[in-house]
């Protein structure tokens, strides 16, 4: 396991994307959905830090 993910996230996203139907045990599309989603968060987020460092 990844020590930069704590063992209860770890677990949770793990639950969230594992597949039966899938030969590799993990949906895809899940996945890439949920790791497209958390990228729109951090590039939100980026932008808002350098507004606030055109400001300063």
């Amino acid at each position: 396991m990844n020590e930069l993910v704590p063992r209860e996230a770890y677990e949770q996203i793990a639950k969230i994307i594992a597949s039966d139907n899938s030969v590799v045990g993990i949906d895809a599309k899940e996945t890439h959905i949920i790791i497209i989603h958390k990228l729109l968060e951090i590039e939100k987020r980026l932008d808002s830090l350098e507004k606030r460092l055109k400001q300063v």
